[in-house]
């Protein structure tokens, strides 16, 4: 974000193949492999941008409002929703055409946004009504408004959809909240790190990371539909991203100060069989 570059890094290697400039201000990123396409949110031009994932090389730049940052994919429609953090707004983008299709204004600041596959909805924070809204990609407009008590500046948001659970971590009071996307009603909250940012679901090992900009990450696992906390490991400063490997299950934390110079922490769980063993360790 504050170098306006696009990193790219060979995970097996674990060597930088090549940094992009050209992303003022840059925020959210999304690949969609289907389309051979990375989507980037750069708020310093307003837009989103959109790199062909094999050369690397820029396809298109639409309008995404204001403040463009969190996004989402819907493969049904081939769309992407884009949160307008300050604009309070969801824009839709279509993918085919690249070419920017509407927004939905959601009446207040918009945190991240998810896109649920089993419901077939996208969902939304909006962060200074402590609510997360639904959006129908077919009609792209709200479906559904829900109160989350206990929360305060809800950002971050990350789904189960096969246990049919929204995890949100709320930026103003450091707590992570778990929501029952049937029911709509909260039914957990845990303590996490100040200033909780990003998530990441690994659905292979049933863990959760909240990732926190004061610096520690917080583990959790899923026993069925109930998520259990394994504890609080210091990343270091910054440390406000996190992405799940899927398929390693290995964790990566973008750092941007570690020793006076950016790093990519790498990190492990210690059993990734036994999920809430332990938090992970890092590599």
């Amino acid at each position: 974000m504050g170098a306006g570059e696009v990193v790219v890094v060979d995970a097996a290697t674990r060597k930088v193949v090549t940094n992009l400039s050209g992303f003022p201000r840059c925020t959210g990123i999304l690949a969609v492999p289907s389309r051979n396409e990375i989507y980037v949110s750069t708020p310093g031009a307003r837009q989103v941008a959109v790199l062909d994932a094999r050369s690397l090389k820029i396809l298109a730049r639409m309008p995404a409002g204001r403040f463009p940052d969190g996004l989402a994919y819907d493969p049904i429609g081939q769309q992407v929703f884009v949160s307008d953090e300050s604009g309070g707004r969801v824009h839709i983008l279509d993918t085919r055409a690249h070419r920017a299709l509407g927004s939905v204004a959601l009446g207040g600041e918009v945190g991240n946004t998810q896109y649920d596959p089993v419901a077939n909805l996208i969902y939304s924070n909006v962060q200074t009504r402590n609510q997360l809204v639904a959006i129908d990609p077919a009609t792209r407009k709200e479906v559904a408004r829900i109160d989350l008590p206990g929360a305060d500046h809800n950002h971050g948001l990350c789904l189960d959809p096969e246990q049919r659970l929204a995890f949100i971590a709320c930026e103003g009071n450091a707590r992570l909240l778990v929501l029952d996307l049937d029911s709509r009603k909260v039914l957990a909250s845990f303590s996490v790190g100040e200033d909780p940012d990003v998530l990441a679901f690994d659905p292979g090992t049933r863990r959760l990371v909240v990732a926190a900009e004061s610096g520690p990450a917080a583990f959790f696992h899923e026993e069925g539909r109930v998520l259990v906390k394994d504890g609080e490991q210091r990343v270091g400063t910054n440390a406000h991203v996190v992405v799940s490997d899927p398929s390693t299950h290995l964790l990566y934390f973008p750092l941007k100060d570690e020793g006076g110079h950016p790093v990519l922490r790498v990190m492990e769980p210690v059993s990734a069989a036994a999920p809430g063993a332990s938090p992970p360790a890092q590599r």
